[in-house]
């Protein structure tokens, strides 16, 4: 369907520079809003700061911009939190009229570049504005997974929560002897939301290589099978269009084994033009009867997120 939003086009917020990513959408009466991560220009330095906010589309195609969010949804933490440099990406879901948020803070390290965790943060006024739960991470670092726990996405299946994120597994180096972090899909449950057990192992097999990537794990259910559509890439060289980030598909019966059949994806890049490099994170909603994915192109969302429409049944 082309893309959707253009982070570029959005004037008088210097917070909102570029990228639109992480996309992920609460359905409302008149309209549906979307999370995103967004970033400023960067720091003298070259640093990136990274801020979460949201735009409101028209609940029909071609999901007009009706609204861009004035300021950030969420603060970066204070000197020395897991959040101090950045929000991203965010996962919300609506439940007793609270919109809860999942999301991933950055903070920034010596000999890698960056180490995240996942905080929780709510909203009472419908998703405008959001405070977090505390100063530190909801979901942290553990001895089985010791760094980048990132990716969230809220589900609830059968009055329980399902946390679907992605946790490092280790650091290899390019040719460039810088460091590029490989991450695995994993999933957490819960009773109340806040308090998590971890099932500490990969959900996903390897189609690539061993260190193949894996981001933004999206699980839907629909016809009786949970379906999870995520993206994956190579760990290295993985900028360019050959090795980029591309959209997977897994089916489930019980959330705990996933059959991967990435021909069941039914996207790719296209031809040419936004999307013609990579696409990945993305995330698939109901909307007055059909089912659309919002999902990122070139250089991760940088100019923006688009959307495709199933055409079908996912069976």
């Amino acid at each position: 369907m082309g893309k959707i939003f253009d982070p570029s086009l959005v004037k008088g917020r210097d917070w909102l520079h570029e990228f639109a990513q992480g996309p992920s959408v609460l359905v409302n009466k008149d309209f549906i809003r979307v999370y995103f991560s967004c970033r400023p220009h960067p720091d003298s330095s070259g640093q990136y700061t990274s801020f979460s906010a949201f735009v409101d589309l028209s609940r029909t195609p071609p999901f007009k911009v009706l609204r861009v969010s004035e300021s950030p949804i969420l603060k970066l933490g204070n000197l020395g939190e897991f959040d101090e440099f950045g929000t991203y990406p965010t996962s919300v879901l609506e439940y007793k009229g609270i919109v809860w948020a999942y999301y991933t803070g950055w903070t920034r390290c010596d000999s890698v570049p960056f180490n995240t965790a996942i905080g929780l943060a709510f909203s009472y006024d419908g998703g405008i504005r959001f405070e977090k739960s505390g100063t530190g991470p909801i979901l942290p670092y553990s001895p089985d997974e010791p760094f980048v726990l990132s990716g969230p996405k809220i589900r609830r299946f059968n009055q329980r929560w399902y946390l679907f994120y992605i946790a490092g597994s280790r650091w290899v180096l390019n040719d460039a002897g810088s460091p590029e972090p490989v991450y695995k899909i994993r999933m957490a449950v819960s009773d109340d939301g806040f308090h998590w057990h971890k099932m500490n192992r990969n959900l996903i097999s390897n189609v690539l290589e061993e260190d193949e990537a894996q981001a933004s794990p999206d699980v839907f259910y629909a016809n009786g099978r949970y379906h999870m559509f995520f993206s994956y890439r190579y760990s290295l060289d993985f900028r360019g269009k050959e090795k980029g980030y591309r959209i997977g598909y897994a089916s489930s019966l019980d959330l705990l084994s996933w059959v991967r059949d990435d021909s069941k994806a039914g996207i790719d890049v296209s031809p040419d033009g936004w999307d013609s490099e990579m696409i990945s994170y993305p995330h698939v909603f109901e909307v007055d009867g059909k089912t659309y994915m919002f999902y990122l192109g070139n250089h991760v969302g940088r100019f923006g997120f688009g959307a495709a429409e199933l055409v079908g049944e996912m069976n």
